[in-house]
């Protein structure tokens, strides 16, 4: 099925030629989009180098904005599958097969690469997953979806919530709230073991001062998003 790997990044030019170069060598058989999203440093100079398809974006969105730039790409291009990963190293092209395989065999719309699972990798700080815990009980009370790693950004949709996402993505932190916006829309979501790598390098957008911003913000928009 025609599959396009969505990556959005701001100021990776440390990381950016290795992930585009594993995800040309681990899927030879998916596009890559990468969209960059008004780097300051010299992304876009490295993205040119590569000959990389890419989209720049004229202002900064964020990863909402980028992601959802790469889902109205899809839409546009009439793919079947896309898949997000990020730009910094930590995700393993490896899996992508594995993650793509049950949206292309239809038994999942959503499905999601958790470094919980089989728990082998770099598992993020003690806080940070003490918080991914809560994230986890908050979306399976308010929509009924279990899963282990809601902050995932390592995941692959179908058409239809390519679709979806195209037309209506969440801004800041939005991987939470994707999925309940997804199981609200009656799709089907699974998660498989990956192993995922420190950063590569750049810097993370979740600091240690805004992590509480970070936990009330994503806690409101996941009960509102089930509201409304």
């Amino acid at each position: 099925m025609k599959t396009l790997v969505i990556i959005p990044a701001y100021n990776e030019e440390m990381c950016i030629a290795d992930t585009v170069r594993n995800v040309r060598n681990k899927a030879p058989w998916a596009d890559i989009l990468v969209i960059n999203d008004c780097s300051s440093d010299g992304t876009q100079k490295v993205l040119e180098d590569l000959k990389v398809r890419h989209l720049r974006m004229p202002v900064n969105l964020g990863i909402g904005g980028a992601v959802q730039a790469g889902y109205r790409f899809a839409v546009l291009n009439d793919y079947d599958i896309a898949v997000q990963i990020d730009a910094d190293g930590q995700h393993d092209p490896s899996y992508l097969e594995a993650l793509t395989e049950p949206v292309a065999s239809g038994e999942a719309d959503l499905v999601i690469g958790s470094r919980f699972i089989d728990k082998e990798g770099f598992q993020s700080s003690g806080i940070r997953r003490f918080g991914i815990r809560i994230l986890n009980g908050l979306i399976r009370l308010v929509c009924g979806a279990k899963v282990t790693d809601a902050t995932s950004g390592y995941r692959a949709v179908s058409k239809h919530l390519i679709n979806l996402y195209a037309g209506e993505y969440p801004t800041d932190y939005p991987e939470p709230e994707a999925i309940v916006m997804a199981k609200v829309n009656k799709a089907r979501i699974r998660e498989i073991p990956v192993v995922m790598h420190e950063r590569a390098g750049g810097t993370s957008s979740i600091r240690l001062f805004n992590s509480i911003y970070y936990m009330i913000k994503v806690s409101l928009a996941i009960i509102l998003r089930r509201i409304i």
